[in-house]
């Protein structure tokens, strides 16, 4: 009996050890990297046999890339209406289009004081872009601008879009103009559902009209922890989009409607020294819907407001602020899968493209210029304007470079 125990041992043991042996092989197989004479050199690896993780993130790079992807920017005061006003908040420029030899741009607005959520939600203005309209404005070379007037009103009460509309982005597609948005009904409290309204008009000038219902709504599909007004109290978070929907753009794009969005997450919580935020995209076989979110969402690991443009048969996104790949530029051969061309120093907030550029000209010829918004102030912020250009070489005074 005890020989028949020992052999048991030893043939386990013997199993054991062939087993452990196999999966160091596989695994020394599997990190087995070949670097090419070029590739170290070009990446200064002192030596081959020994790869840090950085080295080995480096050899995934694409090295075809210039510097047509990166950028360096300013910002500075327009006139006319979109001058500096003490007690008028104008904020989150959609893109600019032309017509009738003027650019146009649409906006969200309000005024007054914001008081937080320490008072009355029902009756105090929450945020800067609590109880907004969306107006818009418009100018002949781009820098004097005249407001227009009110394209879209609140809804009555009772209707998903009664406390505020803003964050607006433009279409034009086929003679129609669209206008999606960022909506709020109700009480603006911490916890409120926020979602995605639109609006369409055969005439540049409206009237518009507006959807019935929302066309984009958040994921839903976190559980709340408690009944207090603490967004960050959860038991479930959800999908990446599970408290919010923000920031709404449309692209025609291969013959259908890419609705690109920033998702907020119920639970959201700081990480990599940002906020928890990532992109989506909803797409529809008509302007106005039904939008079917994509089943590879998200589409990022970072970024703040949707900033896209087609370019070379894909899409490009500009991501900022927030997550471990912010303030990069970054393109999608599919408009879905994502893949960093270009970390950037910093860029301008909530950018209005300017959608008569010839963005094919130049990863980032459509950021030649553009609108931005600037906090005067945590009540009131202004509209402001952009310029970026590239970066072409890194020599010292009086030295020369072929």
């Amino acid at each position: 009996m005890k020989k028949l125990s020992y052999l048991l041992i030893a043939i386990i043991g013997i199993s054991l050890i062939s087993c452990n042996c196999d999966e160091k092989k596989e695994k020394t197989m599997e990190e087995k990297i070949v670097v090419t004479d070029e590739q170290q050199d070009y990446l200064g690896i002192t030596n081959k046999e020994y790869l840090s993780a950085a080295s080995k993130r480096a050899l995934k790079w694409r090295t075809d890339l210039g510097n047509e992807w990166f950028f360096e920017y300013k910002v500075f005061d327009l006139k006319g209406d979109f001058a500096y006003e003490e007690g008028v908040v104008r904020r989150d420029p959609s893109a600019m289009i032309k017509h009738d030899g003027k650019f146009y741009v649409w906006y969200s607005r309000s005024t007054g004081l914001s008081q937080g959520f320490g008072g009355d939600n029902e009756k105090d203005k929450v945020f800067p872009w609590d109880r907004c309209d969306i107006w818009y404005a418009t100018s002949e070379d781009g820098i004097t601008w005249k407001e227009e007037g009110v394209a879209v009103e609140r809804g009555k009460k009772g209707a998903y879009d009664d406390r505020s509309v803003f964050t607006v982005e433009i279409m034009e597609h086929e003679g129609m103009y669209y206008l999606c948005y960022q909506t709020v009904g109700g009480v603006y409290n911490v916890r409120v559902k926020n979602q995605v309204g639109l609006a369409w008009s055969k005439s540049i000038n409206g009237p518009w009209t507006k959807s019935e219902e929302p066309i984009l709504s958040p994921a839903d599909n976190g559980v709340w922890k408690g009944e207090e007004q603490n967004r960050f109290a959860v038991e479930k978070k959800g999908d990446f989009d599970s408290h919010k929907v923000h920031d709404p753009c449309i692209i025609p794009f291969k013959g259908k409607f890419y609705l690109y969005y920033k998702g907020e997450q119920m639970g959201e919580q700081i990480t990599f020294g940002g906020r928890q935020i990532r992109h989506g995209v909803a797409i529809a076989d008509n302007p106005k819907g039904p939008y079917v979110k994509s089943p590879y969402n998200p589409i990022s690991n970072s970024g703040h407001e949707i900033c896209v443009w087609p370019y070379n048969g894909g899409i490009a996104a500009l991501i900022t602020t927030d997550g471990p790949e912010k303030n990069t530029v970054q393109w999608a051969p599919d408009g879905i899968n994502f893949e960093i061309m270009s970390s950037i120093k910093g860029a301008p907030h909530a950018i209005g493209l300017n959608r008569t550029a010839d963005n094919e000209k130049n990863p980032t010829e459509i950021l030649r210029w553009g609108l931005t918004h600037q906090y005067k102030s945590w009540d009131y912020q202004y509209i402001r304007g952009f310029e970026t250009w590239n970066i072409k070489n890194h020599t010292a005074k009086g030295e020369t470079k072929d």
